[in-house]
């Protein structure tokens, strides 16, 4: 059982930034054999891939819709991941979600078997 602490989420306007956090903890593998990736639901919507790293070598993956504006990033000796968002818009209110699976990437929420319990990004006009 991996625990997943997200931090960082809050109210921010258009145009602004932000950085997520997503500390990892417990379970039996060590932080370089994860995968780490961040969703996002919307109220009414379903969960979507936002973006996952790998461990060691870090292999990353975006959203086509957060593609030039979020970079994840990973510190292992911290055991952390990150999420810089740039340039955000309305459409990216959301919780945020870290998740994790060991070793290969994957865009599918339905394969990371340990969540977070999410930090609110509210993004106004």
């Amino acid at each position: 059982q991996v625990m997943l602490t997200e931090s960082g989420g809050r109210a921010v306007e258009a145009g602004g930034s932000l950085n997520v956090s997503c500390k990892a903890s417990g379970g039996t593998f060590d932080f370089e054999d994860l995968v780490i990736g961040w969703f996002r639901q919307a109220p009414g919507k379903e969960r979507e891939f936002v973006a996952a790293i790998t461990g060691i070598r870090p292999e990353s993956r975006s959203a086509e819709s957060v593609k030039g504006r979020f970079i994840i990033s990973r510190d292992n000796a911290k055991n952390t991941v990150y999420l810089q968002m740039n340039n955000l818009k309305p459409d990216d209110t959301a919780v945020y979600y870290c998740a994790s699976r060991p070793n290969t990437l994957s865009t599918w929420p339905k394969t990371y078997p340990w969540w977070g319990q999410g930090t609110q990004v509210t993004v106004s006009s």
